[in-house]
């Protein structure tokens, strides 16, 4: 349908002599008359030559432009920030990880608003970003499709195979003396052996996920590796479904119902997904005005079976999935229970069941990848959520692959991550311990740095069973044991875990929900009132700005 019989919403920048400066700037970038006919189509693309999960994303994009010219629409690209937490990891950069989230969301609504396009695509990998962009799809309302550039393949070394995971762990094992630097380096060489997000479900992996669940992606795209060509596939699809997209003038807030949100919250209960998808959905949620708390993760997580073994806390990476069937494998699965809704829409303009009707088995047995829901790894979903005196508005942990759900010791207390860091690698941690790692949340921080540097280090140090870790901040996708994150209210806000002095006995019970100190009320209503709060750590830049504004982690850790 050409604009001689409908009008865009590009119109406004293209149509009409009053926009003839307008056109002569397009004309400046090579675009002529046949375009100013067409749909404008923004690829907001998060390429760049820094991060493994997007250095590829240049080429998805060419075949994302494929799809729209093939459709008659007019795509042009521009780029968005990307920060690879990996390379934030364990020192200040991690603070800007969370906040990056929001400026993703923010540079694709200015891009998409002084320029008037008519949809857009949102192609990205890694943690922030991909989440990043689909809160802009909720807020900007606009025609739009998700694709995530697809996982890393694992690394090989001998018959063993490697992710970013057992790096961070490694570091930890030669700290202990369990493993010689020269092995070291091998593991450092052998473990990336290209582009793509970490190729364990870790949070990348989790969200790209998550979206396909929730209907913003093409159905199976999610789980193909970065290097297979069927990611390309799927990139010309993509393009040519934004354009079926703007015809049927279907919104994301169409397709991010509350059902979807529960849709995707089940998915990740039963694989595993990592706990910073608790903070994601609920911003993802608030941008599109649907009503998501702490409480909805927690009723969907307990009726949930964990039946899918994925890393970290499980044996395959999720190009064994992808191998086996991928997402679709999976919801089919959870719809067969009735477990998710399969009336809620998606980009196709099916439904989920309708999209798993047309879903064909690659294989007919998934093997221990994907199990049977009649005898999962846990009857109840990974996803636990705690409350109690040391977290009144909640906390969260991810047990699957936890041994021991129920930890009782005494606090060995660190007000920041680096401290923690410190003394683990001098070995001041001992069994039995809780070490609470607190001023780390999303003001105090700021900006809630992950503590995948202190968790795998324990792991490494044959501790990770031994001890309960508990924070304000976050933890990685990567992250593995008993460790609980997000105490809302979080230290800097004086929240309880502001209260707690070395030695206080702390328990950490992940069957009940319960996260308690065992002190009583008026103790810990002494102690904050003699307690005040700490000096801004930053006094200028995006760093002070979050830290004055940012939500509390139980509401998403967004702006407001």
């Amino acid at each position: 349908m050409s604009k001689m019989t409908r009008k865009y919403r590009s119109s406004v920048i293209l149509e009409g002599i009053q926009r003839t400066p307008h056109r002569a700037l397009l004309r400046a970038i090579g675009l002529t008359d046949s375009d100013f006919e067409k749909p404008l189509v923004a690829i907001a693309n998060s390429w760049n030559e820094v991060v493994p999960g997007h250095v590829h994303l240049d080429r998805v994009a060419e075949k994302v432009k494929m799809g729209i010219e093939a459709s008659n629409g007019t795509p042009l690209e521009f780029n968005t920030i990307a920060v690879c937490d990996g390379l934030a990891m364990g020192h200040e950069g991690m603070k800007f990880s969370l906040v990056s989230r929001e400026i993703v969301a923010d540079s694709i609504e200015i891009m998409m608003q002084a320029h008037s396009f008519d949809a857009f695509v949102g192609l990205a990998s890694c943690d922030k970003i991909e989440p990043g962009m689909l809160m802009a799809m909720a807020r900007l309302n606009l025609p739009s499709i998700f694709l995530n550039g697809g996982p890393m393949c694992m690394g090989r070394l001998g018959s063993r195979r490697l992710s970013t995971g057992e790096v961070f762990e490694a570091v930890g094992q030669y700290s202990a003396g369990r493993i010689t630097l020269e092995e070291l380096r091998t593991i450092e060489r052998n473990a990336c052996p290209g582009p793509g997000s970490c190729a364990g479900l870790y949070t990348a992996n989790t969200m790209a996920i998550l979206a396909e669940a929730m209907g913003l992606m093409i159905p199976g795209a999610s789980t193909i590796p970065a290097v297979d060509s069927r990611r390309l596939e799927a990139a010309i699809k993509t393009g040519i479904k934004v354009m079926e997209l703007i015809e049927t003038e279907l919104r994301p807030r169409e397709i991010m119902s509350f059902e979807a949100f529960e849709n995707a919250i089940a998915v990740d209960a039963a694989m595993g997904g990592s706990t910073n998808a608790v903070l994601h959905l609920l911003a993802i949620a608030r941008e599109a005005g649907v009503s998501l708390t702490l409480d909805d993760f927690d009723r969907i997580s307990r009726r949930t079976p964990y039946f899918v073994d994925l890393i970290p806390g499980g044996k395959y990476p999720v190009e064994d999935l992808d191998r086996v069937g991928g997402l679709p494998l999976v919801m089919k699965k959870l719809l067969e229970a009735g477990l998710i809704n399969g009336d809620a829409v998606t980009v196709t303009g099916k439904t989920v069941a309708e999209n798993l009707r047309e879903y064909k088995p690659f294989l007919q047995d998934a093997g221990d990848i994907v199990r049977s829901l009649t005898e999962p790894i846990m009857k109840r979903g990974s996803i636990v959520i705690l409350r109690g005196n040391l977290a009144p508005d909640g906390a969260v942990a991810k047990i699957s692959g936890v041994k021991n759900l129920i930890h009782r010791g005494p606090a060995k207390i660190y007000d920041s991550e680096e401290d923690a860091f410190r003394a683990v690698m001098q070995k001041e941690i001992d069994a039995g311990d809780v070490v609470v790692i607190r001023y780390e949340g999303p003001r105090g921080g700021p900006g809630m740095r992950e503590m995948l540097a202190v968790t795998a280090a324990l792991v490494g140090q044959g501790l990770g069973d031994r001890v309960a870790l508990v924070t304000d901040g976050r933890f990685s996708g990567a992250t593995r044991g008993l460790m609980v994150g997000h105490v809302s209210p979080e230290a800097a806000a004086g929240g309880p875990i502001a209260a707690l002095r070395d030695g206080d006995i702390v328990s950490v019970d992940a069957v009940n929900g319960r996260l308690e100190v065992e002190l009583s009320k008026e103790e810990i209503d002494k102690r904050l009132a003699g307690w005040s709060p700490p000096k801004p750590k930053y006094l200028s830049g995006v760093l002070a700005r979050y830290s004055m504004h940012a939500l509390s982690a139980s509401l998403g850790a967004g702006l407001p």
